[in-house]
């Protein structure tokens, strides 16, 4: 199998339905799509891996179709984390930078941040992001990038999301197990907002809510920035186990019905709309059947969602709206249920496409593989310049030296 000689970033999501691997390489800075493998997931049980096995066989079928359509030997990846586990937290916390005002270096925001994350969580927590809020730089609030202004007190306010530990190591040892060696870990509603909202979105304010299987995960930004990320435990799979059993028939007849004709809004439906089934023997099924069962659950969903952005207190931080990802976000009918719940508008998002990827990839139910390529990206890109200006000022500092 030829090796590529480009910078190569290949991500892993392991959701309850699906496996997914995406690979794409950094060609002059531009991300261009390689080559994925999708697998229906094996060894899942309410969002987490309940048996590591079958988990990790599909992980490695499926990064083996990576491998045949990127022409690439895949040995390392980033992993998405989600689910019910997740849980987010703001802090404050800051430093006196000396009894005169100073430059504001790179190391004094590590040290407010670290400061603002010395607080208190259970000992099973694992932090998988630590996202400034603002800068407050001698009672200045608003501030996004201190470097380079001068003051003489710096504090941060800090959003914190933390996963559960085994969870963690769950995914970690799955990967493992299928010959993948993890890099790094990302939120995957974080990595979904990468790939489908706007700047606008987040100054103005955006809930993106991320419906997997067996949960929906979601993050809320405001004026530019996270403030609130959480799980709810309502899924896609909740949906459609309601038809199998309000209908009496097995869960895959049940999801190909909710896929061709479910609804999340019963009067949309017209009266009389009928499909013949087999459930053993042919029958007629009202339509409005599927919507009546569908709807008091996609209206369940939002509850919860509403329920947990007022816990939050961003509830009334949403000038922007709801962006419905996930596999999910695809059933008829499940913006209007968003919008009467919520009160806001809502839309469907759609992943940004790659260069060199195919369409069928632009779909919610691809948005957290692409966003966490894009996220991967530009994570590396900022840290690279970091390391490129700290370099060209030690450099300065030898020559001023000599």
């Amino acid at each position: 199998m030829p090796q590529r000689q480009e910078n190569p970033i290949v991500v892993l999501d392991i959701g309850s339905a699906w496996t997914r691997v995406l690979a794409a390489e950094v060609n002059e800075g531009v991300l261009r799509y390689c080559g994925h493998g999708v697998l229906a997931s094996e060894g899942m049980r309410k969002g987490m891996i309940a048996e590591l096995s079958p988990a990790a066989r599909v992980v490695r079928k499926a990064n083996e179709q990576a491998e045949n359509v990127a022409r690439m030997n895949i040995e390392e990846c980033v992993v998405g984390v989600g689910g019910p586990h997740i849980r987010g937290m703001n802090t404050n916390g800051g430093l006196e930078l000396g009894s005169r005002m100073r430059e504001i270096t790179r190391e004094d925001v590590r040290a407010a941040v670290e400061r603002a994350r010395a607080v208190e969580r259970p000992p099973d927590r694992e932090i998988l992001h630590l996202l400034p809020r603002q800068f407050i730089l001698d009672g200045q609030p608003g501030i996004f990038d201190p470097v380079g202004m001068v003051g003489a007190r710096l504090e941060v306010d800090l959003h914190i999301a933390t996963c559960s530990g085994s969870a963690l190591q769950s995914t970690v040892t799955c990967a493992n197990r299928a010959g993948l060696e993890v890099t790094e870990a990302v939120l995957e509603s974080i990595a979904a907002a990468e790939c489908t909202l706007s700047a606008d979105e987040r100054e103005l304010g955006v809930c993106l809510l991320d419906i997997g299987a067996h949960s929906s995960d979601l993050v809320v930004f405001f004026e530019g920035a996270v403030a609130y990320t959480a799980s709810v435990p309502i899924g896609g799979a909740h949906f459609t186990n309601d038809l199998a059993i309000g209908l009496q028939m097995p869960v895959a007849q049940a999801e190909e019905l909710k896929k061709q004709f479910g609804n999340a809004v019963v009067t949309a439906v017209p009266l009389g709309a009928e499909i013949e089934i087999a459930n053993p023997q042919p029958q007629k099924l009202a339509l409005r059947a599927l919507a009546e069962i569908l709807e008091p659950r996609a209206r369940e969903l939002l509850y919860y969602v509403k329920e947990s952005l007022r816990y939050g207190r961003v509830e009334n931080a949403l000038g922007a709206g709801c962006v419905l990802t996930g596999g999910g976000a695809m059933l008829p009918g499940l913006l209007d249920v968003t919008e009467s719940q919520l009160r806001v508008p809502a839309r469907t998002g759609m992943p940004v496409r790659l260069s060199q990827m195919p369409g069928e990839l632009v779909h919610p139910g691809f948005a957290v593989a692409i966003g966490m390529l894009l996220y991967t990206h530009r994570t590396r890109m900022t840290r690279a310049a970091e390391d490129n200006s700290l370099r060209a000022k030690l450099r300065a500092v030898f020559a001023a030296s000599f």
